[in-house]
């Protein structure tokens, strides 16, 4: 059961996280991050299972909300885990009432990196190609830019897709900037794919560590690793998420900078699109403010391109 306020707190920690390498590497840097305030601890790494790592021969989009991450939250309730470790795209915009986002390390790298077997430039790829990609809102905006392409799913962890690229069952690939990093693999990169071409996902290369609202002695360890910067840029991307009604299976993209127009004039500027799975049509448009409205920020930028087609284009993937 979760432990009462005001209990002393147990110097084992428990954190929660998936079993691929990619996910044990944010959570061995999320444990080592928190060791380093808090040399008594003992931080204690459990792996657990969830219905998209056990689902490999699904698309995503069928298996539903949260595929990553439902398991990881009912380990937190159960008291299993005192906190857990995500990639934070992979997290619904809205969590249970129980749960928070306790800490937003500093951000990697948010864009996407293109992947292609010999080497073959992404606009140098032959007319119908094969590329592999599972997300709807790489699909939607390389389609957008080649239509010529054959997009197909790809499944598996970053090791996996990199592979089957490299033995021919793809031409290339799309993957996470940050991703590849963390795991080494910056030789499997070709180019890094401008955001004019393709807009990340909301939150791209953010890790998020969600614990329970009422653990307050765990928040407060958390506390020490959270990167106020990061955490707003976040909140203005998922705002404009959350806004749309999407999820990481919607065809949708957001990136929030800081923008500079005098030294001491910081303001935060958000891009965002959504489009068709064909890339027949794509919406999109940016806004800037100041940095302490970056949620409502977000919400406007979704209310604008919800109301320039982007909540047709929506209501006609939720009906098919």
């Amino acid at each position: 059961m979760p432990r009462t306020p005001g209990r002393p707190m147990d110097p084992t920690l428990r954190i929660g996280t998936r079993a691929s390498p990619l996910a044990l590497w944010q959570a061995n840097f999320v444990r080592d991050a928190v060791q380093s305030h808090h040399g008594d601890l003992t931080l204690e790494l459990e792996c657990i299972r969830t219905s998209g790592d056990q689902d490999q021969d699904r698309e995503l989009a069928e298996i539903g909300i949260g595929v990553f991450s439902k398991e990881l939250d009912h380990a937190l309730l159960a008291g299993q885990v005192q906190f857990a470790v995500h990639s934070l795209k992979d997290l619904p915009t809205e969590l249970d009432d129980e749960l928070c986002i306790a800490a937003v390390p500093e951000r990697a790298s948010p864009v996407d990196a293109w992947v292609s077997r010999n080497k073959v430039a992404l606009e140098d790829l032959p007319q119908g190609a094969r590329v592999g990609t599972s997300s709807p809102r790489r699909k939607a905006q390389l389609l957008h830019h080649r239509e010529d392409l054959e997009i197909l799913p790809i499944r598996g962890n970053v090791d996996t897709r990199i592979r089957k690229v490299n033995e021919g069952e793809y031409d290339g690939t799309i993957l996470a900037h940050a991703g590849l990093l963390r795991l080494g693999r910056l030789e499997a990169i070709h180019s890094l794919i401008p955001v004019d071409l393709i807009l990340p996902a909301v939150s791209q290369g953010a890790i998020a560590v969600v614990a329970r609202r009422s653990d307050e002695d765990v928040l407060e360890k958390l506390r020490l690793i959270d990167h106020p910067p990061s955490r707003t840029r976040i909140e203005a991307e998922r705002s404009f998420l959350r806004t749309l009604r999407g999820g990481c299976q919607v065809p949708a993209a957001a990136l929030a900078e800081f923008s500079e127009e005098e030294e001491k004039d910081v303001k935060i500027h958000i891009r965002g699109r959504v489009g068709t799975l064909d890339g027949k049509r794509l919406i999109e448009g940016e806004i800037e403010g100041p940095t302490d409205e970056a949620e409502r920020l977000g919400e406007s930028l979704a209310k604008d391109l919800l109301g320039r087609g982007g909540a047709s284009i929506l209501d006609e993937l939720r009906h098919e």
